[in-house]
């Protein structure tokens, strides 16, 4: 049996969570530097970094990704709409905060199921007075409730960006893939938005694979790595036109400065518009 650290002591009692399995909101949020955590995942994050010594990297520019899509989707897209599924724990420029920087009127709705983001789910609900927060306990498996509850707080006959960072990884076939991300774009409207980070094999190759399995055979949910190709091929298959850069790791999308680039991760991204 796992012996809990004081870390676990403020961390709310939470019915149906194993605090003995790895999760990947946990362990992504150790990775961040957060503190919402067990001893499990701690000792699984712990050993998926001495296999992939970038993870750390990978969580911080995907969480970097975030501010900078959100930004695009608020200023230059002109999108006041936000689906954020697969939101995981709080922590700094959620995606509220960013949107509501740059339109305060932004309407936002946070969809997870891990019991223990619900359990934090009061910290995604502050708002400005003009805009509005939601979160929607849901499973990212089933696109049109998501998109029927939703619809209580957004206007689906407007442009709505959807962000679905890590978490497209945990669909582990490539049709679901196609299933779920096609229901909902095909629901909002044109001009609608879907960003993706997904976890890949194309900078560290065998060791992203090998942390990839780690994970699978002690983690939960379990996942996959997809290449950059595939990654396209699902944007194409559901009928978006892939922004610039493309697909690529999520420190070069549109990164602040083209001077001096960061070094490529194996979390990749890309932005797709419904025409």
């Amino acid at each position: 049996m796992i012996v809990a650290e004081q870390f676990e002591a403020h961390l709310p009692s939470v019915p149906g969570l194993d605090p003995n399995v790895a999760n990947s909101a946990r362990v992504w949020d150790y990775w961040l530097g957060g503190h919402q955590y067990y001893e499990a995942d701690k000792v699984m994050a712990d050993e998926i970094e001495k296999v992939l010594p970038d993870i750390v990297a990978q969580a911080r520019a995907d969480r970097l990704f975030l501010s900078r899509v959100v930004e695009f989707f608020a200023g230059e897209a002109g999108i006041g709409q936000f689906l954020d599924i697969g939101t995981g724990l709080p922590t700094s420029s959620n995606t509220h905060e960013v949107a509501q920087r740059l339109r305060p009127d932004a309407r936002v709705v946070y969809v997870d199921n891990d019991p223990l983001v619900l359990a934090h789910a009061r910290a995604l609900l502050t708002s400005t007075p003009q805009g509005v927060t939601a979160y929607l306990d849901a499973d990212m498996h089933e696109p049109d409730r998501i998109l029927d509850e939703a619809a209580a707080t957004l206007d689906l006959d407007r442009p709505v960006a959807i962000t679905m960072l890590g978490v497209v990884w945990h669909i582990m076939e490539d049709d679901q893939a196609r299933r779920i991300l096609g229901r909902l774009t095909e629901r909002v409207a044109p001009g609608s938005h879907l960003a993706i980070s997904h976890q890949t094999d194309e900078i560290t190759g065998e060791r992203a694979r090998e942390a990839v399995r780690m994970w699978n055979r002690d983690g939960t949910p379990p996942g996959v790595w997809r290449s950059r190709r595939q990654l396209e091929d699902l944007f194409d298959a559901v009928g978006l036109e892939l922004l610039e850069p493309g697909v690529v790791s999520c420190n070069r999308w549109r990164p602040e400065t083209v001077e001096i680039l960061p070094d490529e991760v194996d979390q990749f991204g890309g932005v797709g518009r419904k025409p």
